[in-house]
């Protein structure tokens, strides 16, 4: 196995701008609230790469180490692009295996209309058709029906004491594969909703 580059991370503002299709007037979090965070990953071809995700301010030195065990680990990742990329689609994004944060739109659940956790920044979405989610019946995205039998574990997949769910965990984050009735196994996040 050939070694990797070393590890890199930064992050910088972004502006509504950039933001594009993600954020609006009226979300929870601003611009200034959020940052873009430039990422080494190791990609399913086995080599580094580059990918970028935007999180709340707050949490950047999280995410930071998060993807550093994660790239340590050569864990697999997909893609990474901001969701802004997607025109803020998240189901195009998710169409796309792509590893997402900051979105700002409700949660896709039953019940009142509420943000989702993405819409302040603080939810990281990853290989999403590996890790669907399963809600009311619907497998998100479609194209993760293929990865909703768990029992088989697949490279890029979050399953209880694996490596994803091991690196968030390392920061506190919390997994939406725990949940019942609805895992949401690509889902992690800072409040655990």
């Amino acid at each position: 196995m050939a070694a990797l580059p070393p590890f890199h991370v930064s992050g910088s503002p972004v502006t509504a701008a950039q933001l594009g299709g993600s954020w609006r007037p009226g979300c929870p979090v601003g611009p200034a609230q959020l940052r873009t965070m430039h990422v080494s990953y190791v990609g399913f071809d086995g080599r580094a790469h580059t990918g970028a995700l935007v999180v709340n301010r707050t949490v950047t030195g999280d995410v930071g180490e998060i993807f550093r065990r994660l790239y340590a680990a050569r864990c697999p990742i997909h893609h990474m692009q901001p969701i802004a990329r997607f025109g803020g689609s998240d189901d195009r994004s998710m169409a796309a295996d792509n590893t997402s944060g900051f979105n700002c739109r409700s949660a896709v659940a039953p019940g009142s209309k509420q943000w989702s956790v993405h819409a302040y920044g603080e939810a990281i979405d990853v290989n999403t058709v590996e890790n669907p989610y399963l809600e009311g019946g619907r497998v998100l995205p479609p194209a993760g029906r293929a990865f909703t039998d768990r029992s088989r574990y697949r490279r890029g997949m979050a399953v209880v004491g694996g490596v994803l769910v091991r690196a968030f965990a390392s920061v506190g984050w919390l997994w939406g594969g725990r949940w019942t009735g609805s895992p949401d196994w690509q889902h992690f996040s800072k409040t655990g909703g």
